[in-house]
């Protein structure tokens, strides 16, 4: 189980090199460019480009995970879609980049491990190009900021939903020890 008192952690994927591919850092990007005062208490904002397993230390830390990726969505460019727990396996399974592979893996690994934040949610983004270039195509870039007030909202129901929880107690002892 994740950390009760880490971070709410958002994660931007992406290669910036090539074109689209590099959505989810530019959104996060922007998300972090608000700061605090907009952002719940407690949120890290992590450029995770195409780190993939590497990044499985600040998962384990974290008591709630949001990662902004491109993903194929199979709809029109500059479409976003959010996912939740077990619905974020579909969209990776078609990989827009080989980085989704390590996506895939990491979730999976921090699961076997047991250290998979409870709330978990992905922001899908459909690119239009995926070639060498800097910068996002028009039509992706015009939905950067639909993308960053999702993000904002998905953050502020994480936390939410994070601090309701709480961490999960073991009482057995507690009612052994007063037994």
């Amino acid at each position: 189980m994740s950390r009760p008192d880490g971070p709410l952690l958002v994660i931007g994927l992406g290669n910036i090199l090539l074109r689209d591919e590099g959505v989810g850092v530019r959104v996060v990007g922007a998300v972090e460019a608000l700061g605090p005062a907009v952002l719940p208490p407690g949120t890290r904002v992590v450029d995770g480009g195409t780190l993939g397993l590497d990044l499985l230390p600040l998962i384990e830390d974290a008591r709630a995970l949001l990662i902004v990726d491109a993903v194929d969505l199979r709809r029109p460019p500059g479409t976003i879609r959010l996912f939740h727990g077990d619905e974020i396996h579909s969209p990776l399974a078609g990989h827009v980049s080989p980085h989704q592979v390590g996506i895939g893996d990491l979730l999976a690994a921090a699961r076997l491990r047991g250290t998979l934040p409870g709330p978990v949610a992905l922001i899908g983004i459909q690119p239009a190009q995926i070639a060498i270039g800097l910068g996002l195509s028009e039509v992706v870039e015009a939905a950067v900021p639909a993308a960053v007030r999702t993000a904002v909202a998905e953050l502020r129901i994480l936390a939410a939903s994070a601090v309701a929880s709480g961490p999960i107690l073991d009482r057995s002892v507690a009612t052994a020890a007063m037994g």
